[in-house]
């Protein structure tokens, strides 16, 4: 519950406090490692941050006082500038994963979408968008597994751990019903097209009936 006293949230995009949430883990980290880390964990279950939203977001959370930076290898032409959250970022990013609503999860599948239009495509063509889904599917997989591994050595990532399992276990599902409707797909087109057929026949009758009756 929030409290009284305390200030309204900044109305932040869910991008701001997905950087906040990775400097939260007490790492000093420039832009180029949050967008590693982003890809390492973000992108399994949400999504990956372009290095420009990172910096840009960077920016704003500085702006607000929930991170600080300073630039390290000042003597090379490109210094790095690292970024640190402060004690306002801490308790922000508490606040915003305690009090914020939680969105419902919308499922955007495009790979469904066609699969759905199936009457309108070329069988060869699904066949080939379902394995090429499942393939990609299987490596999310196996990335999301290594990547588990990874956290699991650092006691400070358990519960990244936990979500990188969940992830492999979600990627293995979306492989597991590509196969399924792969093994489904000859007999879904042979419906479609029986169907199809049955639809011609209506009209052609029609149209026989309408010239009887001329």
């Amino acid at each position: 519950m929030a409290n009284d006293d305390e200030s309204p949230l900044p109305d932040l995009r869910a991008t701001s406090w997905a950087v906040l949430g990775m400097l939260s883990f007490g790492e000093e980290l420039s832009g180029y490692d949050l967008k590693k880390w982003a890809d390492w964990s973000l992108r399994f279950f949400y999504w990956a941050p372009s290095y420009s939203q990172i910096y840009g977001e960077l920016r704003k959370l500085e702006k607000l006082g929930f991170a600080t930076s300073h630039v390290v290898n000042k003597d090379d032409v490109r210094g790095k500038r690292l970024y640190r959250i402060t004690p306002e970022g801490e308790r922000a990013v508490a606040r915003w994963a305690a009090e914020a609503p939680v969105e419902p999860v919308v499922l955007k599948h495009g790979v469904m979408l066609r699969m759905w239009l199936g009457h309108a495509s070329d069988p060869d063509l699904l066949r080939s968008m379902l394995e090429e889904h499942r393939t990609q599917s299987e490596k999310m997989r196996v990335r999301a597994e290594v990547d588990a591994e990874g956290a699991r050595q650092e006691p400070g990532w358990a519960f990244p751990e936990m979500v990188l399992r969940w992830s492999e276990r979600y990627y293995a599902d979306e492989r597991d019903r590509a196969d399924q409707m792969l093994a489904e797909l000859d007999e879904a087109v042979a419906k479609s097209t029986r169907a199809s057929a049955r639809q011609e026949t209506g009209r052609r009758s029609s149209e026989e009936l309408r010239s009887h009756k001329a």
